[in-house]
């Protein structure tokens, strides 16, 4: 059960209390951080931040300090139904504290207050340049640097966590990411296909098996955001203790559904996950050899479920969600023995 909300009163600036939340939205944020005792001091200019389905994000600029506001959201943005636990968003705030220790600095946001009886927490946003990486390669730059950062920073969440019984007892509970991953991904797209359904469940059985490090579940171009030679991850709502191998394949992925709509940019494409892979490989903990096989296992089913999951590539147009459905189907039912090879069967 949530606990009771607390709901904000603008007009006294008092605080009192409902059995719902408060509903954060692009017209009463300001009044909301007016209201907050933690928030640097207005008036402040608000704006909608686009790119999300399972929260409310808003970004507040006062002329000297840049916020960004975000509140889970109990029913997804999509057009299947898709229902999530809005606690998450607290696991969410205490990953990226214990993160912040580790990951290279500016990796992750710093938190200014979290509003747990709503659901809300207020970080610092990045600088006004900074782009997210999914809009940089979509609009065709291809920066091998900004592949190695992401390789590095995903190499240190695996090993500052690697079968850590504290991460375990703190992250372990894995509801948010089966909600919000494998149900609308794997069940939901193996449902779609039940000729392939096997390998769907083989996978969802061997995967949840691999309990061994923090797995940041959205790893994705759209949450890296590139900042001159900054790198910095965001959204970490599904984060969980598990299997890192999730992440990989996930941002792989993204990189293969890219070369699939750019079939003209598919090498420049490739070289980048060739780089992502090999940062990523050579600085992994030692006892890692089922890593690129569970990897390669991950990526066929993810390039499906962005096809005919709850979650499709909102970027492919019919002619690339059929070669990325036909390019899925192959790589599930014959994978690669090497995770590079997938993007070969693009270029080749």
């Amino acid at each position: 059960m949530l606990q009771p909300a607390v709901r904000l009163n603008f007009s006294g600036r008092r605080l009192r209390y409902h059995a719902a939340l408060f509903d954060l939205t692009f017209a009463n944020a300001t009044a909301y951080l007016a209201a907050r005792p933690e928030a640097p001091p207005g008036p402040w200019h608000v704006n909608v931040l686009g790119g999300g389905v399972s929260n409310t994000v808003l970004l507040a600029e006062n002329g000297y300090d840049r916020l960004v506001l975000k509140q889970s959201l109990a029913k997804l943005r999509v057009q299947e139904d898709w229902f999530a636990d809005r606690t998450r968003i607290h696991r969410e705030c205490a990953a990226m504290r214990r993160l912040a220790r580790h990951l290279p600095a500016g990796a992750v946001p710093p938190i200014v207050f979290e509003d747990r009886p709503n659901c809300i927490f207020a970080m610092r946003a990045s600088g006004p340049g900074a782009r997210d990486w999914k809009s940089r390669l979509l609009a065709g730059e291809f920066s091998t640097d900004t592949a190695v950062r992401a390789a590095r920073i995903l190499a240190a969440q695996i090993r500052s966590s690697w079968q850590s019984p504290e991460c375990e007892v703190e992250f372990g509970d894995q509801r948010s990411f089966d909600e919000l991953r494998i149900d609308p991904y794997y069940r939901f797209t193996a449902g779609a296909h039940p000729g392939l359904a096997h390998y769907f469940r083989r996978l969802m059985t061997e995967s949840a098996q691999r309990r061994v490090s923090l797995v940041h579940g959205d790893f994705s171009p759209k949450n890296l955001l590139v900042d001159g030679s900054r790198l910095t991850v965001i959204d970490f709502e599904v984060i969980h203790y598990g299997d890192p191998s999730f992440d990989s394949a996930f941002l792989l992925n993204h990189l293969l559904l890219k070369a699939v709509h750019m079939p003209d940019r598919a090498e420049a494409i490739a070289n980048l996950a060739r780089h992502f892979w090999s940062a990523l490989s050579t600085d992994l903990p030692a006892g890692m050899d089922w890593f690129e096989r569970a990897t390669t296992a991950h990526l066929g089913c993810l390039h499906l479920a962005r096809v005919d999951g709850k979650s499709p590539a909102e970027y492919l147009t019919a002619t690339g969600r059929e070669r990325a459905r036909r390019l899925a189907i192959l790589l599930i039912q014959e994978p690669p023995a090497h995770v590079l090879d997938a993007f070969k069967r693009i270029t080749s």
